[in-house]
């Protein structure tokens, strides 16, 4: 049973290894967390429409579904609630699929305890900044972005950058804190009409972390990138 105040954050514990779903509602006991633990993908659906918890912990091998169905119901009436997948499947081909599909972040199994407390703390931090996709301006530890003026500051310098790497910045800042994928990021930097390629990319984007900070973006290997926020 937690201890969690009935205010805290809830996290839906989506997994239907009882020694795994115990192993992580102790962790999430350990910060205060409230949580509820689901086993199928119709349960876990049913509790993020009626529970609505600030978080999901998703396993995709559920004994009904992929959870990766999981993924695409909720997001059919929420894009902000976050999604972590905790799955054993490592290729890179399940994890694309799973952030495409609408997941926010993919942690392995076996994953340490603090490493997945982590990842939750990431995705509250995300919630509780609610910040809207039109905000006139984006603030990230040295780096500021007016929107409306499209300029760019790093303490207070304004950095060169590129067309591409001022729409590449833009997509990683109003997604902060999710990765976006390699195809996400061809499709929606380079627009209808344009074509992108993988090794564009890379070289774009080696040039981006080096203007604005490479502890400001995240690399996924093989899967994509992401806009940490400044501690």
């Amino acid at each position: 049973m937690s201890d969690a105040l009935p205010d805290a954050p809830l996290v839906l514990v989506v997994e239907d290894d009882p020694a795994i779903a115990s192993l992580v509602c102790a962790a999430l006991d350990s910060r205060g967390l409230r949580r509820c633990v689901c086993a199928t993908a119709a349960e876990a659906i049913a509790a993020a429409a009626e529970r609505a918890p600030q978080v999901i912990l998703l396993d995709l091998g559920l004994p009904d579904a992929d959870g990766i169905e999981v993924v695409r119901r909720v997001r059919t009436w929420s894009d902000d609630l976050p999604i972590i997948v905790v799955s054993a499947r490592a290729d890179d081909a399940d994890k694309i699929g799973a952030l495409d599909a609408g997941a926010d972040d993919y942690l392995v199994k076996p994953f340490s305890v603090g490493e997945l407390l982590a990842r939750v703390r990431v995705a509250l931090r995300r919630v509780s900044h609610g910040a809207p996709a039109e905000a006139a301006t984006f603030e990230n530890g040295a780096l500021s972005i007016d929107y409306a003026a499209g300029v760019v500051r790093v303490g207070g310098a304004e950095p060169h950058l590129t067309p591409m790497e001022y729409r590449l910045l833009v997509l990683l800042a109003r997604n902060a804190d999710k990765v976006l994928t390699h195809q996400y990021l061809l499709e929606h930097a380079w627009g209808p009409g344009q074509v992108g390629d993988l090794a564009s990319l890379r070289v774009i984007m080696a040039s981006l972390r080096k203007k604005i900070g490479p502890e400001l973006i995240q690399t996924h290997v093989g899967v994509g990138y992401r806009m940490v926020r400044a501690e």
